[in-house]
């Protein structure tokens, strides 16, 4: 291939001038509305954990147009998982414009005609499914607070009917209060792929310690930061599991640690 060799010099080079130090941010040129800034910040991160005999070895490499496409497994935070770095080229140059850790390989889709295409692991989809929830929430969030104002938006995004019609009726063989507990738990983490902990659960009162993704999703996230502030994105979530409680028969008292969250509920008289 006529780019192949400049394709290996890219990856070998960009792994050396990091792991020397020498990987500036005038190297960046990062997708839209990512910041130069969150992405050096991102990469220097990982040089100081970085096992570079990971990062020595062949990636595997997909040339699409003037962008080079490198996949690479690696080890970051004790998991092991495959990385793609995306690179742009021009005018002899190379810099870096994406860093994901998640990759569709629907490049390796089947002859047609095909009903089966490419698995990825659960967790993966956990964090997909949640960017997805989070894009339709923030977008019509802002639309609707600059025409209808921010009460009557917090109140739109309220389901808390639904969500107990849902335990009560798919969860039949408890008291439909403590169905809506054992719902929640396993919604999150089974559809949402959240950490959940039901610490204690009887006929009064319910402890539950939850990790969601939707808290991680804004801490991670530079583009929703930059759509929506912490308080609102916050007050969003608190005003959805008040709602859900409400409807369940449950007074809610949220704390926070972090993206980790307790939701303590009493039994409403």
């Amino acid at each position: 291939m006529i780019h192949a060799q400049e394709d290996n010099d890219i990856w070998r080079q960009f792994v050396a001038q990091l792991k020397s130090g020498q990987f500036s941010p005038d190297q960046i040129r990062p997708y839209e509305p990512i910041s130069k800034s969150t992405m050096f910040g991102f990469l220097s991160t990982l040089r100081q954990g970085a096992d570079w005999s990971e990062w020595e070895t062949s990636p595997e490499s997909h040339r699409v147009g003037n962008e080079v496409h490198y996949l690479i497994p690696l080890t970051i935070d004790i998991a092991r998982q495959t990385y793609c770095f995306t690179f742009l080229t021009e005018a002899g140059k190379w810099y870096f414009e994406h860093l994901e850790s998640i990759t569709v390989r629907l490049d390796k889709t089947g002859p047609l005609p095909t009903s089966t295409f490419p698995e990825i692991p659960d967790a993966q989809k956990s964090w997909m499914q949640e960017e997805i929830l989070v894009s339709e929430q923030v977008r019509p969030f802002n639309m609707l607070a600059k025409d209808k104002g921010r009460e009557f938006t917090f109140d739109w995004f309220k389901d808390g009917a639904g969500y107990f019609m849902e335990a009560r009726t798919w969860v039949p063989f408890v008291a439909a209060s403590r169905a809506f507990i054992l719902y929640l738990c396993w919604e999150q983490a089974k559809l949402r792929g959240s950490g959940v902990t039901l610490e204690k659960l009887d006929d009064h009162e319910a402890v539950i310690t939850l990790e969601p993704h939707y808290l991680k999703f804004y801490t991670q996230t530079e583009q929703v930061r930059k759509q929506i502030s912490a308080e609102d994105y916050r007050h969003l979530f608190e005003t959805i599991w008040q709602d859900r409680a409400d409807n369940g028969g449950w007074k809610l008292q949220i704390t926070y640690k972090g993206t980790r969250c307790v939701f303590h509920l009493t039994r409403k008289t």
